[in-house]
């Protein structure tokens, strides 16, 4: 199997690792909020936007490639925040199985 070549110094944006959480709501139900797990570093690449149409309303999701140094913890429900922008995890590998780097595909939240 091929090595996969991950310069550390290409891990240079600061991620925000969060999971989700069922929080109170004051009346003895829940909400769904975001829990800090870890503050790391990741790559993130933009693999594509493509113009699709949902429930009548034109939609162009974007999709990332996101690389971290790897972590048992993570799951494809969490999701990473950067900067003012919002990665939601889709899936999740370890490309060479040997535990030193966690490829995400994630999809961009937009407002």
């Amino acid at each position: 199997m091929a090595s996969l070549f991950v310069d550390p110094g290409r891990l240079s944006a600061r991620l925000a690792l969060e999971a989700p959480t069922d929080l109170p709501d004051g009346q003895g139900g829940v909400a769904e909020g975001w829990t800090l797990l870890a503050e790391l570093w990741g790559r993130i690449e933009p693999l594509r936007a493509k113009a699709e149409e949902q429930a009548g309303a034109a939609t162009a999701p974007i999709t990332h490639r996101v690389t971290i140094r790897y972590r048992g913890d993570v799951r494809h429900a969490m999701r990473f925040a950067y900067r003012d922008r919002t990665l939601f995890i889709r899936s999740l590998r370890d490309p060479e199985e040997s535990r030193r780097y966690l490829v995400c595909d994630c999809e961009e939240a937009r407002p």
